[in-house]
């Protein structure tokens, strides 16, 4: 059974091995604020670079829409200036009066360098003259003849669509002007290679991954920016449906990319510059930041881990360090406080220091007490002795003996009782005076006066004064203040020098008989006082009552001073 009593004790808690299971390393927790504090700034780092990523598209949708439109402008002053060649070529005297070999040879002169060439058409659709070749070449019909028909019927300025010129054997596009004050011409034409809009699209720099066609109204490539990688003549697959807004961006399938769109339309001829990138191009900024996002996160992440491996590694030593302390603090052994990094853990570590310092001071007391208590033990011993043999002497039979006796051993007990409450810090005089006269006082309080100084006493100086106590109330009950209703007791003292002058006066109007014979009381007052204490001790007998006046030395009361053993009442 005691076996199994001690197993039990010796064994923790369930709730105690419970809860030792769900704890963790500080490296969790550190890790885990790591999480906490790097989360939230990831979230917040893709809230912005989303918003980024939308400022940054709207800007390349602004500048692409507006390079797409002054590429198209640029065309249009192409074609204006066409125009208004054909009209001051139209005021030529020569075309007037039907010389054509003087407006071929004037026209050649003026679009000289130019790219362009001026045809004579008449009303059958027939060259009449055409500056790509030498006069007098022999000329067909026209190689747009509807672009010729339109102008004709609506009298204005047209500009064609992309065709391929029977003269030329290129792709080429014409301007015509329709003149319809002149007998023998019906329209004159300024035509030019598709290839010449080239540098109109090249005026004008893209953003980085897009390309630039030109098509007419049947999506036909006029020209295209060298890098898009198109024939004139070709068909462009996107933006075919002319009903779309030109300023929205459109996504749409190009060959095997899917590609976003910008367009720009000419009023004057109804061509189109379409720009378009690849879904990629436009969104490679955001997965480009996401990369250097994920990237830089990775890095953090790595950083603030190795930094918390290496932080909680610190506290991890220091706790254990507390822990170490904590066994040796519940070993008994000294502590002594350590600088830990952390300065909540150092904190701890000081108060360790300090629990081991009150913790071995109260050891050396309690060493002490027990040395005291063996010395006291000893003391009372001697003193129950010789209370055993001085209440024998005047002791009339064994009840009176056991009487006196029993009230000696409690007056005894009730300093003990001071002097382990106090313990080594001294007995109040106070106190123990008081103690000793309470039970013997009469109800009004008015006849006890206890006055002076705070004096603490040792623990020899309480046994012997306390019996000394005790055993003048016991005579003041017996012969003195006490015995009536009118007797009193003032108990005074005071520091003189070094000594402690301490009187008791019983104040009897009736006076008290004295006798000479010799107490155990008078031995404890007389003798061990005197001898013990090595102090004075003077018995006065006044009309009203007696008096005894003690002089005792400082150093013998002293809570400091290790008194020797007791010594015993001499019989006398």
């Amino acid at each position: 059974m005691g076996v199994e009593r001690e197993a039990e004790i010796d064994s923790p808690p369930r709730i105690e091995r419970r809860s030792w299971a769900r704890s963790q390393s500080v490296v969790v927790y550190l890790f885990a604020l790591v999480l906490v504090i790097l989360i939230p700034a990831l979230v917040v780092s893709l809230v912005l670079l989303n918003r980024n990523n939308r400022a940054q598209e709207d800007v390349v949708r602004a500048l692409t829409n507006a390079t797409v439109q002054a590429m198209g402008q640029s065309v249009e002053r192409e074609i204006e200036g066409m125009i208004t060649t054909l009209k001051v070529l139209s005021t030529s005297s020569a075309l007037r009066d039907g010389d054509f070999e003087q407006f071929h040879a004037r026209a050649s002169i003026a679009l000289k360098g130019s790219g362009s060439y001026l045809l004579a058409i008449d009303r059958d659709l027939n060259q009449l003259l055409n500056t790509r070749v030498a006069f007098g070449t022999a000329l067909g019909p026209t190689s747009d003849p509807n672009t010729a028909r339109a102008a004709l019927e609506s009298g204005t300025t047209l500009v064609s669509g992309l065709f391929f010129g029977r003269t030329a054997q290129r792709w080429v596009f014409n301007v015509m002007l329709p003149l319809s004050d002149n007998p023998t011409t019906a329209l004159l034409a300024l035509t030019q290679d598709a290839a010449n809009l080239t540098r109109a699209l090249q005026s004008r720099q893209l953003p980085g991954g897009w390309h630039a066609a030109l098509v007419d109204t049947d999506n036909l490539v006029i020209a295209a920016t060298p890098d898009a990688a198109l024939e004139a003549g070709t068909v462009l697959p996107m933006r075919q449906a002319q009903q779309q807004s030109p300023d929205e961006w459109q996504r749409e399938r190009f060959g095997s990319d899917i590609v976003v769109t910008s367009e720009w339309r000419s009023r004057l001829s109804g061509w189109r510059v379409i720009a378009w990138a690849t879904v990629d191009t436009v969104e490679r900024p955001l997965g480009d930041s996401l990369l250097w996002l994920a990237a830089w996160g990775v890095i953090i992440a790595g950083v603030a881990g190795g930094l918390a491996l290496v932080l909680a590694q610190r506290v991890g030593r220091s706790v254990r360090g507390l822990r170490r302390d904590a066994q040796r603090l519940g070993l008994g052994d000294p502590v002594r406080a350590k600088a830990y990094p952390v300065a909540e853990i150092a904190e701890v570590s000081r108060a360790l220091a300090d629990a081991s310092a009150l913790r071995q001071k109260a050891e050396r007391e309690v060493h002490f007490l027990m040395r005291e208590l063996a010395h006291r033990s000893k003391n009372q011993m001697t003193v129950i002795a010789a209370m055993a043999k001085q209440t024998a002497r005047g002791a009339t039979s064994v009840e009176a003996y056991v009487e006196a006796f029993e009230r000696r051993i409690h007056g005894l007990s009730r300093s003990t009782d001071l002097l382990l409450v106090h313990g080594r810090a001294g007995v109040l005089l106070d106190e123990l005076f008081d103690s000793h006269i309470a039970p013997f006082s009469p109800p009004d309080p008015e006849r006890v006066s206890l006055m002076g100084p705070t004096v603490r006493l040792n623990v020899q100086a309480a046994q012997i004064l306390g019996m000394a106590a005790h055993e003048l109330s016991t005579n003041a009950v017996k012969y003195g203040a006490f015995a009536g209703d009118s007797g009193s007791l003032v108990v005074r003292w005071s520091i003189v020098d070094d000594r402690l002058d301490l009187v008791w006066r019983e104040t009897v109007p009736a006076g008290i008989a004295t006798s000479e014979r010799v107490g155990f009381g008078t031995t404890v007052l007389q003798n061990m006082v005197a001898r013990t204490l090595g102090a004075q001790v003077e018995r006065l007998c006044r009309a009203d009552g007696i008096e005894w006046h003690f002089v005792i030395p400082l150093a013998a009361i002293d809570p400091s001073h290790s008194p020797g053993p007791a010594a015993e009442p001499s019989p006398e």
